[in-house]
């Protein structure tokens, strides 16, 4: 596995009008890392990951992704850029009018000049990385909510993306289901080395699954620790982000 840099954050400044949620902050996501984007309520996670995916201008500083600066991007280079790139929204985000094969195909048809055989295929294909083969005419309404967080997940992955942002993935997830969530993040991962950038505040779903990390702080408005989530409990650099990773008094390896 490489160590090269793929997203970096140049002196970025996040927030809405008069208001600054991050200021002046710099980090970088590796090749193939899962990088956790963590804190407390109303440090800026959500808006900063929607910056990351170019949902929201920041307000200072720029984002290279492959070394290409795509916060001065045009709107037609952003969208090549994101075309390599899949996201997975908190709830899922398919359209509930549509099946699942048609929620996924969506992509594949609007970006893609796959046939429709083709599309068809790769649409079974994605459903069963998921593991929800056979479920391609089910509306999100006949499914769970774990399977409707796979579904958006075969949605997000539908180009082949190099890199999948995901927001709150175990959100309103029983620990079954976000277990096996986890698994399907580091599967990924592993086997066909997407980089992940994932915001949580969940600690079962930090340690299992996350090798590189941010931890955001609303009172500094800055990044106040980074590395590795399980180096950073073992040493926290201050006392906010030791009670945040203790939560429960949970040892964690």
């Amino acid at each position: 596995m490489t160590n090269k840099a793929q997203i970096i954050a140049r002196h970025l400044t996040v927030g809405y009008e008069n208001f600054d949620l991050l200021k002046n902050v710099d980090f970088e996501i590796n090749e193939h890392d899962i990088f956790v984007i963590m804190g407390g309520s109303g440090c800026g996670k959500s808006t900063l990951l929607r910056v990351l995916t170019g949902l929201k201008e920041p307000k200072g500083g720029d984002i290279l992704i492959d070394g290409k600066n795509f916060t001065k991007s045009s709107f037609v280079e952003k969208e090549k850029l994101m075309h390599r790139c899949g996201i997975l929204y908190q709830g899922g985000a398919l359209f509930s009018s549509m099946t699942l094969a048609e929620n996924i195909a969506l992509p594949l048809q609007q970006y893609s000049d796959y046939g429709a055989s083709e599309i068809a295929d790769l649409v079974s294909f994605k459903l069963s990385l998921v593991g929800l083969s056979g479920y391609e005419d089910y509306y999100p309404s006949e499914i769970s909510g774990g399977m409707k967080k796979r579904a958006g997940l075969a949605r997000a992955l539908a180009l082949d993306p190099e890199i999948v942002y995901f927001d709150e993935p175990s959100a309103g997830l029983d620990p079954i289901s976000s277990r096996l969530l986890d698994d399907l993040i580091l599967d990924l991962n592993q086997s066909l080395g997407t980089t992940i950038v994932l915001v949580t505040h969940e600690l079962s779903s930090i340690f299992a699954i996350g090798n590189n990390s941010i931890f955001l702080d609303p009172t500094t408005q800055s990044i106040i620790a980074r590395g590795n989530p399980k180096d950073l409990v073992k040493n926290p650099p201050n006392e906010q982000v030791r009670l945040f990773l203790t939560r429960g008094e949970t040892k964690h390896g």
